[in-house]
């Protein structure tokens, strides 16, 4: 008798979502809601030279996590590089912490949706097999997610607001 429990794809890929968005302090030792969830918007839209804001990253996250979550329950594939970005430029108070809330309750579904996912789903295609496998592509949203991660951190040491 094995006395490992194996645990299946969608528990280490919403584990792995789950810590990088909302309740780990994997290696990092931060998430994006310990990054974004007091900091105002003052802060989060402010430029460092040529660096997005953290406003933008949060939106870009946003863009791709909204997108796939709405692809997995829709059934259709409907996100486009080129929007990712369009953040409103003059973003509102009210309008970033619409964002907030919209970005955290977007992560906790997408991580809770990938938890659900039968194990023979993550070989399957991404809806065409020229974006590779859904296990590739969730891993994908992963990899992107630590990156702009360190990012926000850095901008909010540079900026040195009162939040940072």
């Amino acid at each position: 008798m094995n006395k490992h429990k194996i645990v299946g794809r969608n528990l280490l890929l919403a584990n792995r979502l789950h810590e990088v968005f909302i309740s780990g302090h994997w290696i990092a030792n931060t998430n994006y809601k310990d990054q974004i969830e007091s900091l105002n918007r003052e802060d989060a839209v402010q430029k460092v030279e040529s660096l997005n804001s953290i406003a933008a990253l949060v939106f870009h996250i946003n863009y791709y996590v909204e997108g796939m979550l709405n692809a997995f329950e829709k059934g259709k594939l409907n996100m486009h590089d080129k929007y990712s970005f369009d953040l409103p430029s003059m973003l509102s108070e009210e309008e970033w912490t619409k964002l907030k809330l919209t970005f955290l309750s977007n992560t906790v579904a997408f991580a809770n949706y990938v938890e659900q996912m039968e194990e023979d789903r993550f070989d399957q295609p991404f809806f065409d097999e020229k974006y590779g496998t859904v296990q590739r592509n969730i891993e994908g949203v992963l990899e992107h997610s630590y990156y702009h991660l360190g990012q926000i951190s850095l901008i909010r040491k540079l900026i040195g607001g009162k939040n940072a």
